[in-house]
C-alpha cells in the first residue's frame, strides 16, 4: 500500500486509472467494530458514481465503495514468470486456436467467430484478439445473429490474469448481462522434462483418432464435426496404451506449432488411476513433438479438476492465465 512521508496510508488511484492494474485496500465491515481491511489486486475496470469494479486474476469483479479505501496505488504489470517459457496472451491465444479449429469460422474485424455444431465452447465461441471493427454493441449483435443463424447459443471467450488480457471486456459483457459459464485456466511448461519422464511401455502414436481412442474418449456420439476439430492443427497425434476389448487404458492428443506443443484429452480408465498412464502418454506425445522441433508446452485444466492440477503441476507447468466462456444473455446452453 501507499503510505505518506507522515506514515499515514493513501489513496492515490481516480477514475483516470481505469484499464491500469491496481491494489486496494478497504473496510470490509465499515460499521463494524475492529476496522478490519480487505486487500484487492486485480485490473480497474470502471470507477462510476463512486463504486469501483476490480476485476482478479481468476476473472471474478470485485464491488468496491470509494468510500471504503483506504489506500489503493498503481501497480507495474507482473514481472516475467522465471518457471516455463516466457510467452504473451496473444501469442497463446493464436497458437490454442490453431490447435482447436472450428468447421467454420469468419471474420468481424480482429474478432474470429467461430462454430462447429455445438461440439465443445472453444470451437463455438468468439475469440476477441483486438477491435471488431465497430461499436462493442454493434458488435455483440451481428456476434449474436450469427450464431442464431447457425442454431447455437452465442458465446465470447476471454482471458483474465496475464498482460494483455481481456478484463474490461470482461466487465463490459457481464453491464449487458452475459453470463460467465465456464472458467478454466491455461498452463505452460518446458517440453524436455515431459520428454524425459519414464513410464511404462506400450503407448502407440497415430495420426488418426481411431475407434478405440473414440471409446475411451469422454465426450460421446463424436460426430463429423467433432472429428475434424479432433484433427484439426498443424502436426497432430494421438496417443494410446492398448486395454482390453480393443478399448484403450489411455489416450492423449497433442498438436504441434512451431515451439509449442499443446497437449488434451488426456484420459484414464478409471480402474487404472494412479498407474503413471497419463504420464507416459505425455512423455510418449512430448518426445515426438520434440523430434518435429518443439520445446514448449500448453495446456489447458478447469479450476475444479484437483487431479490433473496436480499431476501437471509435479511435470513441470504452471499456470498462465484464466478464460472464461461468457454466454449471451438468453442463450440456451451448450457443452463445453
Amino acid at each position: 500500500m501507499e503510505i505518506s512521508s507522515a506514515g499515514r496510508l493513501e489513496v492515490r488511484i481516480s477514475a483516470a486509472d481505469v484499464g491500469k492494474r491496481v491494489s486496494v485496500r478497504r473496510l470490509a465491515a465499515p460499521d463494524a467494530p475492529g476496522r478490519t481491511f480487505t486487500d484487492t489486486v486485480g485490473v480497474l475496470t470502471s470507477w462510476d458514481d463512486g463504486v469501483l469494479l476490480i476485476t482478479r486474476k481468476d476473472g471474478e469483479t470485485v464491488r468496491i465503495e470509494a468510500s471504503a479505501l483506504v489506500a489503493g496505488k498503481v501497480v507495474p504489470a507482473a514481472p516475467a514468470r522465471r518457471r516455463g517459457p516466457a510467452a504473451s496472451y496473444g501469442e497463446l491465444a493464436r497458437v490454442t486456436a490453431r490447435g482447436w479449429r472450428p468447421v467454420q469460422s469468419e471474420r468481424l474485424g480482429e474478432w474470429e467467430l467461430r462454430a462447429a455444431s455445438g461440439f465443445t465452447r472453444r470451437a463455438n465461441s468468439v475469440l476477441p484478439l483486438g477491435d471488431p471493427g465497430l461499436p462493442l454493441d454493434a458488435a455483440l449483435t451481428a456476434v449474436r445473429r450469427w450464431y442464431d443463424e447457425r442454431g447455437l447459443p452465442a458465446y465470447v471467450q476471454t482471458a483474465t490474469g496475464a498482460e494483455g488480457t481481456q478484463e474490461a471486456l470482461c466487465a463490459e459483457l457481464e453491464r449487458r448481462g452475459w453470463t460467465r459459464e465456464v472458467s478454466a485456466e491455461l498452463w505452460t511448461g518446458a517440453l524436455g522434462p515431459v520428454a524425459d519422464r519414464a513410464g511404462p511401455a506400450g503407448v502407440v502414436l497415430s495420426r488418426t483418432a481411431d475407434a478405440g481412442w473414440l471409446a475411451r474418449y469422454q465426450r460421446k456420439g463424436v460426430g463429423e464435426a467433432a472429428l475434424r476439430v479432433l484433427g484439426s492443427g498443424p502436426s497432430v497425434w494421438f496417443a494410446s496404451v492398448p486395454g482390453a476389448a480393443g478399448v484403450p487404458d489411455a489416450i492423449g492428443r497433442c498438436v504441434v506449432d512451431g515451439r509449442w506443443a499443446g497437449f488434451a484429452a488426456v484420459e484414464v480408465a478409471p480402474e487404472r488411476r494412479r498407474a503413471g498412464l497419463a504420464t507416459a502418454v505425455m512423455a510418449a506425445l512430448a518426445r515426438r513433438a520434440l523430434d518435429e522441433g518443439a520445446s514448449a508446452a500448453w495446456l489447458q485444466v478447469e479450476t475444479d479438476n484437483a487431479g490433473a492440477r496436480g499431476l501437471y503441476a509435479g511435470l513441470g507447468f504452471a499456470a498462465h492465465h484464466a478464460y472464461h466462456h461468457y454466454r449471451a444473455p438468453d442463450a440456451a446452453r451448450a457443452d463445453r
